[in-house]
């Protein structure tokens, strides 16, 4: 788009382009696969990969035969915590058991799609780099559908190697492409999701903020309709989501194929709407205006402190919120959990040596407070990448041309990359000790062990958001391979609770080193040890980002 100023008066126009609006489309897809060559494999072999090799192989291990698999299908359909979380168990085989926990990958899936697609479209324009494109020979559809070629290309890509993945461990091959291919439609329908925000959103927080929104109140409908509905038929509200449609495809169980229809019925509704708003707008713009500030700013934004805070508040309001909600289920189910897998021995065995306590309630919260400490890693380290963002979109630039010295830059917002976990696994504590406490009849006993179990989390999260700013600091181009660090030590700590790998391995990663609260005791060194290791990277970090240029 180039201005032309005649006298006093302005004329818009867009520079002429051969070919259609899609020229120029392989070209970009290149460009994105060369940007997201860490990232889009990460998530793409990540939500393929386990399906077969960690889930079906581990229930084949833990319930060896039907009737095992009868009671624990029994038990999950009783239990509307589980059903809100996972969805439903059609029946008691190996493949249908087997995937039922991988029922949240319809979400994970959703997650990558939504960021990918918002990334390489409105993150695009909001840095102008879009519009420089424009000026070439780029066709005006080229950006947005290289990037969603892109993101549902991933999908179908990690649902194909998830049916390949669950082929390989001997369950059939038509329920294991129908889970593939609900993988896939999960994803391709928030990518067109994305697509949507990213052309009514005038700024990628907000398009990014929005897509979320739409993936949270879908997935609440289908929590709702499936706790609801227990063992009986599908409630309405499930067929208000996507991800109910993907879980109601039933793989191992009489596979619906017809349901994947509606994936594709809505993707092309979602796609057709973003196309149309984009050959309607604006480069830069969109159909929802940015809220205009006040004029002046308020004594909060006077420091760089008060800048950060207003740029993380949501990021920080959401994490403690979602959470928090899985602290509230947590504690709501771990009482009386014994009896129900009282006869299922080697289940138990599994539980106690992943949460590694006698008491199988114990183990149980010891080894999900750590699943919440590895949520909480994730914020940790998006709140550290901040710092990236800032630095690329040239907001730190401006800022440290003033007073403002690096240092107390970095340090405003590593306040929330350190002190927002506290709050985040503090408030996830309380919660689950006090669901715990009034389920068992003993708020005062239960509480503190709770909230321990949920604060001794916190060295390993600030290892991850220390290695952020290590990276930060001295490699700043390769700041984000934090996540893929934090991916690895996370399928390090699946990976060796599951299979009963050896120490070494499993010392591999910072979780293992947490004491195993609230059913064992609890010692200072490994804390510690894992502290002073965050502290040295974090100072380390602080070295680099003070003695390099800025990018």
């Amino acid at each position: 788009m180039t201005t032309v100023v005649a006298g006093n008066r302005h004329r818009v126009f867009d520079p002429p382009s051969s070919g259609t609006g899609f020229t120029g489309t392989l070209r970009l897809l290149r460009l994105y696969l060369r940007r997201d060559r860490i990232v889009a494999p990460l998530w793409v072999l990540l939500l393929s990969l386990p399906l077969g090799g960690v889930y079906v192989a581990s229930i084949e291990s833990v319930y060896p035969t039907a009737a095992d698999r009868a009671s624990f299908a029994a038990t999950v359909l009783a239990s509307p915590a589980q059903l809100a979380m996972y969805g439903p168990i059609y029946n008691d085989s190996v493949g249908a058991v087997g995937i039922w926990k991988a029922g949240m990958f319809h979400t994970l899936i959703a997650v990558a799609t939504i960021l990918t697609v918002i990334r390489h479209t409105r993150a695009e324009e909001e840095t102008g780099r879009s519009e420089m494109l424009s000026a070439t020979s780029v066709g005006r559809y080229a950006n947005l559908t290289a990037a969603l070629l892109l993101a549902c290309g991933g999908a179908l890509l990690a649902g194909l190697l998830g049916a390949v993945s669950l082929t390989a461990s001997d369950v059939p091959a038509a329920g294991s492409l129908a889970f593939g291919l609900a993988l896939a439609g999960s994803g391709m329908v928030f990518a067109g999701v994305a697509a949507v925000t990213a052309q009514v959103c005038t700024g990628a927080r907000l398009a990014r903020g929005l897509a979320f929104t739409v993936l949270a109140v879908t997935y609440t409908l289908r929590a709702i309709g499936d706790a609801q509905a227990g063992a009986g038929p599908a409630n309405p509200l499930t067929w208000l989501s996507p991800q109910g449609w993907s879980l109601q495809i039933r793989p191992y169980a009489g596979e619906r194929w017809w349901v994947l229809v509606l994936h594709i019925a809505l993707l092309a509704v979602l796609l057709t709407a973003a196309y149309a708003l984009l050959r309607r707008r604006d480069t830069g713009a969109g159909l929802i205006a940015e809220r205009l500030g006040r004029p002046e700013a308020g004594p909060a934004l006077a420091g760089p402190l008060g800048l950060a805070a207003r740029l993380q508040r949501g990021s920080l309001l959401a994490w403690t919120i979602g959470i928090g909600l899985y602290g509230l289920v947590i504690g709501s189910v771990v009482n009386g959990i014994g009896d129900s897998f009282a006869e299922n021995e080697t289940l138990r065995d599994l539980i106690t040596r992943m949460g590694g306590a006698d008491s199988i309630e114990d183990s149980f919260l010891s080894y999900a407070f750590t699943l919440l400490g590895v949520a909480g890693a994730v914020y940790a380290v998006s709140a550290a990448l901040r710092l990236s963002g800032e630095e690329d979109g040239g907001h730190a630039e401006s800022i440290l041309s003033g007073a403002v010295g690096r240092l107390r830059w970095t340090v405003s917002h590593l306040v929330f990359a350190f002190g927002g976990p506290v709050l985040v696994m503090l408030t996830a504590g309380v919660l689950g000790g006090l669901t715990y406490g009034i389920a068992a009849g003993d708020l005062p006993g239960t509480m503190p062990g709770v909230v321990a179990a949920a604060l001794v989390q916190l060295p390993a999260i600030w290892f991850f958001a220390a290695l952020t700013v290590l990276l930060f600091g001295l490699v700043p181009r390769w700041a984000s391979v934090a996540w893929g660090l934090l991916v690895a030590a996370v399928a390090v700590f699946l990976l060796g609770s599951i299979s009963g790998a050896p120490q070494w391995f499993r010392d591999l990663e910072p979780f293992s080193h947490a004491p195993k609260l609230p059913g064992s005791e609890f010692t200072v060194t490994p804390v510690l040890t894992v502290v002073a290791i965050a502290a040295v990277l974090l100072a380390v970090g602080l070295a680099g980002v003070r003695g390099r240029d800025m990018r």
